[in-house]
């Protein structure tokens, strides 16, 4: 018992001190955790004897078992009905797809079709976890190649349980049963595959009512209790009792946990269900990745570097070609198709899992299982390169399109648009849509042509070369709309348009507060948070369900959004380029001065009741506003932040 908590208290340590240094290095969580049980296996060899690390990796493994629990709960069945297109289409033309080809390939190394099969299956699935995370760090997950590979992904985790169910049917009979002699496992074993398979078909539908019949009840009877500890012990239970129903007759824990978690994904407890279960699978996820880590054999990577390595690519290859093939079916382009093609081709967590129960059932043998393992893992370290070869790819087609000749610009418009992007086509619709004429340009010849097969008319060139802004009428125009994508870019248009034409309005698109001032001081006229106006309207939807009226949330909304707005222009006066925000002192004593200015306008707005009438200082953006000093020398008519 000592040596079993000093193990764990090892695994712990190395878990707190790897994971978050892991994490800050852009390698996420995952790597974070099988690197972690690299060092305190094979590196430093820290991992306890191998009936330790046995008994420590099937306590780890239910961690596996609460994840499939919990992807089910998200995966309400009306919703995956709405995106049965996406995710039978294109994620299933990706699975089917790799799953032949790499068994094929396996076929070709004269191995078994069961081995084959098997094989397919592991490595047709990519990394949850890493490609999510690392398309949230890096703001693509809205982008075409973002959604898709997410739809994918998704697929793939759902796909996870029918390979789960299908691998007893490719177990040897005879070597199974002298692996595993005891239990639900040589009952099924046992029987022959018609057999075993209508006892998964059993089992699985007595889940399916178990969840929809008796969990709810249950729950509605424990949560009458109010005793939190109660909850998190009815989580647990429904977890740890479907899971031993379903070892009883011999099939996976996950199969029958992800079912529960499907009938309970349109549940009133489904939240509640997920903040008791999360805590504990994170830990015993990571523990799992931890103990995959610390028992791989490295000694193999280093007699035979150039199978492994070589399998390594091949996987990648291969899963790169199907994936490449999906997307031009499916009709990706460009950046997203590079982003949809590499993003997924590393195998991923759950082969850890379906290498380990294929070991089980006699279906892999373990040295093979073991190299799998080591091909595994380098996959999903290679991520990150792999996400850096899709930035060079994408940059180097920007290259390329930067190359194309820019289109001729017969006409010029007194407004002229830079960038039509999500922000930017909004304001040229009510702009044209108004009855005026405006002169769209983006450096994305994709965007343009996609405009002009809905009947909007643009021009593809960079906004930021002095010859198209030339040739798109600088010289004539009254208004530049400065809404491209990349803030930097932004800034050299508005400062470039500001030298040659100080008169001319120049409206620009910020991305934050930082941005705002570096536009401010680029002198651009009229600032736009390209987020504001929308979480200012969220915030008067709550006050409106908190108990005011529509006219006191306005009021408050308005009131805000000036208060905020001049506030801002002070701001902008004490800000330092270059230095961070929280570093400047003089910001920091303004900014929470500010901020008691604006609570105590918004608390006495209604103190004397809404009768007191509008607030009338707020007129005009030149005019002091709430008691705020107007900022000179700046031109009256600018704003800032809006």
């Amino acid at each position: 018992m000592e040596s079993f908590l000093l193990l764990a208290t090892v695994y712990l340590m190395t878990m707190v001190v790897a994971v978050p240094l892991s994490a800050r290095l852009g390698l996420g969580s995952v790597l974070g955790y099988l690197i972690s049980g690299i060092l305190i296996g094979p590196v430093l060899g820290l991992a306890g004897s191998e009936g330790e690390m046995a008994d420590l990796q099937h306590f780890a493994e239910f961690g596996v078992v609460m994840m499939l629990f919990l992807i089910g709960l998200e995966l309400e069945p009306r919703a995956l009905w709405q995106m049965r297109q996406r995710l039978v289409g294109l994620a299933g033309m990706q699975i089917l797809g790799t799953v032949a080809l790499l068994a094929l390939v396996a076929l070709a190394l004269r191995q078994s079709w069961q081995v084959a099969l098997t094989l397919g299956m592991i490595l047709s699935l990519s990394s949850t976890a890493i490609v999510l995370q690392t398309l949230s760090e890096k703001s693509l997950m809205q982008t075409a190649g973002g959604r898709s590979a997410f739809a994918v992904l998704l697929t793939q985790d759902i796909a996870v349980i029918p390979m789960i169910a299908l691998m007893p049917l490719l177990a040897p009979r005879a070597m199974a049963l002298a692996e595993e002699d005891h239990g639900g496992a040589a009952f099924m074993h046992s029987l022959p595959g018609w057999a075993a398979a209508l006892v998964t078909l059993g089992a699985v539908a007595g889940v399916i009512l178990i969840g929809q019949y008796l969990i709810r009840p249950a729950f509605r009877y424990v949560y009458s209790a109010r005793l939190n500890e109660l909850d998190t012990a009815l989580a647990l239970l429904i977890v740890v009792g479907i899971a031993s129903l379903m070892e009883i007759v011999g099939l996976s824990p996950a199969l029958g946990t992800f079912l529960a978690g499907v009938m309970l994904a349109g549940s009133e407890f489904r939240h509640e269900l997920e903040g008791q279960i999360a805590p504990f699978k994170g830990l015993l996820l990571g523990l799992f990745f931890i103990t995959v880590g610390a028992g791989m054999d490295f000694g193999l990577l280093f007699q035979m570097p150039a199978l492994v390595l070589g399998v390594t690519v091949t996987v990648i290859a291969i899963k790169a070609l199907v994936l490449h093939g999906v997307a031009r079916v499916t009709g990706l382009k460009g950046r997203d198709r590079t982003l949809f093609t590499l993003s997924l081709a590393q195998a991923g967590e759950f082969g850890f899992v379906l290498i380990s129960y294929a070991v089980s059932l006699a279906v892999l043998p373990r040295p093979l299982a073991q190299g799998m393992l080591l091909v595994i893992a380098l996959s999903m370290l290679a991520t990150p390169l792999l996400f850096m070869l899709s930035d060079f790819i994408s940059r180097r087609l920007a290259e390329e399109r930067a190359d194309l000749p820019p289109d001729d610009i017969p006409e010029q418009q007194p407004v002229i648009i830079a960038g039509v992007g999500r922000f930017g086509q909004v304001v040229n619709r009510l702009v044209t849509m108004s009855g005026f004429r405006t002169t769209v340009l983006d450096h994305d010849l994709e965007v343009i042509q996609l405009m002009r097969r809905f009947g909007f008319k643009g021009y593809f060139g960079d906004p930021t070369r002095p010859e198209i802004l030339t040739a798109a009428g600088l010289d004539k125009a009254r208004i530049l709309v400065a809404a491209l994508d990349d803030p930097q870019a932004n800034l050299r248009l508005i400062r470039y348009a500001k030298e040659k034409r100080p008169d001319i309005v120049v409206i620009a698109r910020a991305r934050d507060r930082v941005n705002v001032f570096q536009l401010y001081d680029a002198k651009a006229d009229h600032i736009v948070r390209e987020t504001f106006d929308s979480s200012l309207r969220a915030g008067r939807y709550v006050l409106e369900h908190v108990g005011l009226s529509e006219y006191e949330a306005s009021e408050l909304e308005r009131i805000f959004y000036r208060m905020d707005r001049a506030s801002l222009r002070e701001l902008a006066e004490v800000w330092k380029p270059g230095v961070p925000l929280q570093d400047n002192p003089d910001y920091i004593r303004l900014s929470r001065e500010m901020n008691r200015q604006l609570e105590q306008a918004l608390a006495q707005r209604f103190a004397q009741g809404p009768a007191a009438g509008p607030v009338t200082t707020d007129t005009d953006d030149e005019a002091p506003e709430h008691g705020l000093p107007p900022v000179a020398p700046r031109p009256p008519a600018r704003a800032a932040g809006r």
